[in-house]
């Protein structure tokens, strides 16, 4: 069985029986988080914490370029250096 819960951040949330799974799904960028992006994967594994019928979760990325940026990192750590933590998450 498999549960799709794309959302407007950014990430597809689905589950496939035991399997929790995460997909950064911003392609043109190289799947470049963002605060958004951040607040969609917490959100889904906040939930699958207590769900005990997840016992693996997954993290990939569309498209073939990458499954993430690494520019975005050095942006979400510049926002935390300069005190604007609320824009982290």
């Amino acid at each position: 069985m498999t549960d799709v819960h794309p959302t407007d951040a950014g990430v597809v949330v689905r589950t496939e029986h035991s399997l929790g799974r995460l997909t950064l799904d911003r392609p043109a960028a190289i799947n470049a988080l963002d605060v958004h992006m951040i607040r969609a994967l917490r959100a889904a594994l906040d939930a699958w914490r207590g769900d005990a019928d997840i016992d693996t979760v997954l993290l990939d990325g569309a498209g073939d370029r990458g499954l993430c940026a690494g520019g975005d990192v050095r942006a979400l750590y510049a926002s935390i250096v300069a005190g604007r933590v609320d824009e982290v998450g």
